[in-house]
């Protein structure tokens, strides 16, 4: 594999990084400051709002200004809202908090691209392999993230976890750095004999929208359960030490299986794949519904990390093959949008649902959504060969 597809890699971790360190203390900073209870993750949500406010955004803006310029934008964003929410912090403002998370949201809204950027420095064979190790940059942030966010603690003096976005701040400028250093082509000029189709027909493409199921269900289940777990070992008396490496044992989860799940792909398929995703989310809510130890959520936040892994490269997999070259911007933009989308209905809902339901039932409430694919699959597997005939 060449070595831009290396940086991105490198790119990825410190995204991913940043994401880690967000998602350790923003339900914890929404616990100190926010107005009720139900508010608690506002910050992460107005986090995800940000994002998918940007995912159409991002990618048409690097239709016109290449990608490495939209990388560069998107970290520059990044820098700017991580530096307001000291600020925030500092004066104990929880809505300009929340503002500052939505601008952290937005840069990574940009980020969320590096996957689809391997594809485009890479040849055509092996694109599932450099999907698959762009994403390798997350065993990295694994690591630093969580300890990041542990030790930014008293970084700063007088404010708890402000330092932590100094962090994030600093990931932000070495990914600038990085990026410099990328090959990544120029903005492609408009080919007048072979216009973008229209977003109607990209969806309508055999396989698209079962691909954007797929992921749209991996990350919204991921991220909703992952959101509610720092909460919820609070509540069952752990220390946000023992969340932060529960949290660190899921991104390990979520990013070693991206060293060989290209090749999971070449050797049984995207479609086998995903729906081997899908027995590890199953068997992440079984072990969560069986207790709540701290080897409970230990246990079930791995399942779940490689779970996320295998639904979602795989269906990024798909999706690469179902749109024409001169559609990527739109077809990657509509699948983004209704990934983070999802994600962002989510993390709006995860403080009121943790509320309302508890740990457990929320578990039996998303089970319903990750048996579904499978289910879609195999409809859409018949439907194709029915086609076929």
């Amino acid at each position: 594999m060449n070595k831009n597809v290396w940086l991105l890699a490198i790119c990825q971790a410190l995204l991913m990084s940043g994401n880690i360190v967000l998602i350790s203390v923003n339900g914890l900073i929404g616990q100190q400051l926010s107005p009720s209870d139900s508010w608690v993750t506002l910050p992460v949500s107005t986090q995800f709002v940000g994002l998918m406010l940007a995912t159409i955004p991002a990618s048409l803006i690097m239709a016109r200004i290449g990608r490495k310029n939209g990388f560069m934008l998107g970290n520059l964003i990044g820098i700017c809202g991580a530096i307001l929410c000291v600020y925030a912090l500092n004066q104990a403002d929880f809505w300009l908090f929340c503002f500052s998370t939505l601008l952290l949201g937005v840069g990574i809204g940009f980020g969320t691209l590096y996957r689809f950027a391997a594809v485009e420095v890479s040849d055509p064979a092996s694109r599932d392999k450099a999907i698959s190790l762009s994403m390798v940059g997350g065993v990295l942030a694994a690591v630093l993230g969580p300890n990041l966010a542990i030790a930014s603690q008293h970084w700063l003096p007088g404010t708890h976890f402000s330092g932590a976005f100094v962090g994030i701040t600093v990931l932000y400028i070495i990914s600038l750095i990085v990026l410099q250093f990328i090959g990544l082509p120029p903005a492609a000029p408009v080919d007048k004999n072979n216009p973008p189709r229209s977003v109607s027909l990209i969806i309508g493409a055999p396989g698209y929208l079962v691909a954007v199921f797929a992921a749209v269900v991996a990350y919204a289940v991921m991220n909703l359960l992952m959101t509610v777990t720092p909460i919820a070992m609070h509540k069952h008396g752990f220390e946000f030490a023992q969340a932060a490496l529960v949290i660190e044992w899921h991104v390990l989860g979520m990013f070693v299986p991206s060293f060989f799940t290209g090749s999971i792909i070449g050797k049984i398929g995207t479609r086998m794949t995903i729906m081997l995703g899908s027995l590890f989310f199953i068997a992440c809510i079984l072990v969560n519904l069986n207790g709540v130890s701290e080897w409970h959520f230990r246990i079930a936040l791995v399942l779940l990390g490689v779970g996320w892994n295998f639904m979602f490269i795989g269906a990024t997999s798909q999706l690469t093959q179902t749109y024409l070259p001169q559609d990527k911007s739109r077809a990657q933009a509509f699948n983004e949008f209704a990934v983070f989308g999802s994600v962002t209905i989510t993390a709006l809902l995860a403080g009121n649902l943790e509320v309302t339901l508890g740990w457990q039932t929320l578990n039996l409430a998303v089970l319903p959504f990750v048996c579904m694919v499978p289910l879609v699959y195999m409809l859409f597997t018949r439907a194709s060969k029915k086609a076929a005939v």
